[in-house]
């Protein structure tokens, strides 16, 4: 017969195990630690100027009014006081204690468990911290207007990013959610989630880049990066892939994509249902995919001038001797259609008209506003990031995932951290969070021309660009352009891309905006009828004028750009298996590139 003291010796026995397990498992912890190669230092915060110039600016106001600071401390103080009071009531009378006020904190899912209004000890915890939140807030909207407003939005970025690291969600005692897992699992989530911790040490030579996805569930070219495909051509900078037809005829004029190379091509080829890639083969078209190399530090001096010509103008030259065409239809994704400005700028001065019309996909070309990436392009971070690429060669991957996750840290860090170390779960089995932590390296000199050049200078839409021996301005840009943009976007925000794209030279030109962000507002499948989308013939004035004016569609743009694009494509003419004699097979799509993984 097992008592109850039976079950609760084997419980204590089976705590004890685990929690043995743990102290084994930190010695892996202080191993995969040994091996980082931390980033530049510069690049971890803010430079100190920016803290003495906001405390010179806070004090000065302080100064003028001491009275201010006395009120603000007693009401902190008072506060503080009456909730420690409040929770010790509840520990006497053994019930919730009325709130007085508003919860700051409601709605708020990371304060979901019940425990948080009805245990005493969380329930301070949680309202000291909203009330630490609110007193930091208060502090910044009372800086006084002498500090300049790009500080300012450095300042209210870095203060909010301290909020949000210190929620009491992201310490093991003081989240009820993992304390109670752990109990319930006699301590067996605690192993699990140290164990998860140290293999994302481990995968990342001691750099802490918490998973999203489960990597053991996706196979590129098994259950991702499936459509049907050839490489065709290779080089140092990339391979070039071209898709099987999936139709008996096609459209004369191929159309090539160029994808950033910040990350990998095959966002546009998740799965057969989502799939750009097969969509347009599906519609008629030969599609050819460039897929970037992924660099190490041997290509430190490779620079913009190399994604142009071995890049962007070698995979236009190589898809018209393939498919005996004189011409192409381009797009260009993100950083790659910034890349595509250029090379059209550069192909209009050259006299080269192989490109018959351009579209965009959230593409920035004017970058006096900065957005939310504004604390990232001032000098103390730039700074940072060319000591960092000349040590290393290469702006690692995860810094620039680092950065991007920061943009969004409690859906992107925060909370998958808690998920995969405090809760010991095994992060989901979700394509896109597969894609988005298979990143890539950028080259040292292409990040500083980009960074000084582009972004700090802008100089594309001021003066002009230097590049290949051309100065390069938006407005030599003059074939037909399309661009799609993304009303959520906070990468390539719509009216920043709106700007830019009114400073082209073209007379025939197509702007849409579409629902959702960055990636769901292009990977926006017509099946689907998830987002809609807006258009408006009259680009003439602001963008707030262009939104008011336009007209909202039901469901994805596709098929609006496709039958722009169609326009463009010529007639139709038997379908073209990849290559040609002088093009063999090098490799199956999503070919070889695209599998090396970005460790430095």
């Amino acid at each position: 017969m097992t008592t109850d003291g039976d079950v609760a010796g084997k419980n204590v026995e089976k705590l004890n195990e685990n929690l043995a397990k743990v102290e084994e498992l930190s010695q892996r912890l202080v191993q995969a630690l040994a091996a980082r190669k931390p980033s530049n230092p510069t690049l971890n915060g803010p430079s100190q100027d920016l803290v003495v110039k906001a405390a010179h600016t806070y004090w000065a106001d302080m100064l003028e009014n001491p009275g201010k600071i006395y009120e603000q401390q007693l009401e902190y103080w008072g506060k503080s006081v009456r909730h420690f009071l409040d929770a010790q009531q509840m520990m006497v009378r053994g019930a919730p204690i009325e709130e007085k006020e508003p919860d700051p904190l409601a709605g708020d899912k990371r304060f979901a468990n019940p425990l948080w209004q009805s245990h005493p000890y969380f329930r301070y915890i949680k309202r000291q911290y909203a009330l630490n939140a609110q007193a930091i807030e208060r502090a910044l909207d009372e800086i006084g207007e002498d500090l300049q407003p790009k500080d300012r939005k450095r300042l209210d970025y870095f203060a909010h990013q301290i909020i949000d690291m210190m929620s009491p969600t992201n310490f093991l005692g003081t989240n009820p959610d993992a304390l109670e897992r752990a109990v319930a699992t006699e301590g067996e989530s605690l192993v699990k989630g140290l164990e998860n911790l140290i293999a994302d040490l481990e995968a990342n030579n001691g750099e802490l880049v918490v998973r999203l996805a489960d990597d053991r569930a996706f196979e590129l070219g098994e259950n991702i990066a499936t459509t049907p495909g050839e490489v065709v051509y290779r080089n140092r900078m990339m391979e070039l892939i071209q898709y099987a037809p999936a139709t008996e005829e096609v459209h004369a004029t191929p159309l090539i994509i160029f994808p950033p190379w910040i990350n990998k091509f095959y966002i546009l080829d998740l799965k057969p249902e989502n799939s750009l890639i097969r969509w347009i083969t599906e519609q008629g078209y030969t599609l050819f995919v460039v897929s970037w190399v992924n660099p190490d530090a041997s290509y430190a001096e490779t620079g913009l001038e190399d994604y142009i010509e071995d890049g962007f103008l070698t995979a236009i030259r190589e898809v018209k001797a393939i498919t005996g065409e004189k011409q192409v239809n381009a797009v260009g994704y993100c950083i790659a259609g910034t890349m595509l400005h250029l090379v059209l700028a550069l192909m209009a001065k050259r006299g080269d008209k192989s490109v018959k019309s351009a579209t965009f996909f959230t593409a920035l070309t004017d970058f006096s506003d900065h957005g939310e990436f504004t604390p990232f392009l001032q000098d103390d971070f730039i700074d940072g990031i060319e000591e960092e690429v000349t040590t290393q060669g290469v702006l690692r991957s995860f810094i620039m995932g680092r950065t991007m996750s920061f943009l969004r840290s409690r859906d992107l860090i925060y909370q998958p951290a808690v998920r995969n170390y405090m809760m010991g779960e095994t992060p989901p089995a979700f394509d896109l969070l597969y894609w988005n932590g298979d990143g890539a390296n950028l080259p040292g000199r292409m990040v500083v021309q980009y960074l000084r050049g582009l972004c700090q200078r802008n100089e594309f839409v001021e003066d002009g660009f230097d590049l290949c021996g051309e100065r390069l301005h938006i407005s030599d840009v003059t074939v037909p352009l399309l661009s799609v943009t993304c009303e959520g976007d906070h990468i390539a925000a719509w009216k920043d891309c709106y700007r830019g794209f009114q400073q082209t030279g073209a007379k025939d030109r197509t702007f849409i905006v579409s629902e959702s962000g960055h990636i769901a507002g292009i990977v926006n499948p017509p099946a689907k009828k998830k987002y809609g989308h807006y258009t408006n013939d009259d680009l003439s004035g602001p963008a707030d004028a262009w939104m008011a004016g336009a007209t909202r569609h039901e469901g994805s743009w596709w098929p609006r750009w496709e039958a722009w694009l169609a326009r463009r494509s010529g007639k139709m003419v038997p379908a073209r298996s990849p290559g040609d004699p002088e093009h063999p097979p090098l490799a199956p799509a999503p070919g070889t590139y695209v599998r090396k993984k970005a460790t430095v």
